[in-house]
């Protein structure tokens, strides 16, 4: 597996009953979050979401014909210890490209076992404070429903 460059997409999800989907890892059972990942060689960051999005998901925004909303704004941090092997040498700030998505609240959500463990639907600012990172919380806490 390639090194991947330090820009990434996060994608919140929220449904029209006003309700905010986490995630929680698998390799780390604290670590609730929105859909996030790394954009890729010749990927643009919505292509990036879009694939993230059904990866982890199973929803696929296309062919629901769901937008999904590029905030045109990014977030600075500094990458995890544990996780920098995955990154090209010297990389410790990730930019982050900001999503969001509101998909019918009636949706499946199918996560990958070995990214993923279990979902919720939370209200939004219940989903802000179960968010790991403030960066996630503060873009849940930024979406008017």
């Amino acid at each position: 597996m390639p090194l991947r460059q330090p820009v990434s997409v996060l994608v919140v999800i929220y449904n029209d009953a006003g309700k905010f989907l986490l995630i929680q890892r698998a390799d780390d059972a604290e670590f609730w979050q929105s859909v996030t990942g790394g954009v890729e060689h010749n990927e643009s960051p919505l292509q990036t979401a879009h694939r993230e999005l059904n990866e982890e998901t199973g929803i696929d925004a296309q062919a629901l014909g769901i937008e999904i909303v590029d905030h045109k704004r990014t977030n600075h941090y500094e990458i995890r210890e544990c996780w920098r092997h995955r990154y090209i040498a010297g990389a410790k700030i990730n930019t982050e490209h900001v999503f969001s998505v509101c998909v019918p609240s009636h949706i499946e959500v199918i996560l990958d076992p070995n990214e993923h463990t279990q979902h919720l639907w939370l209200n939004q600012s219940t989903a802000a404070d179960k968010a790991w990172s403030s960066s996630n919380a503060k873009e849940i806490r930024n979406i008017t429903v």
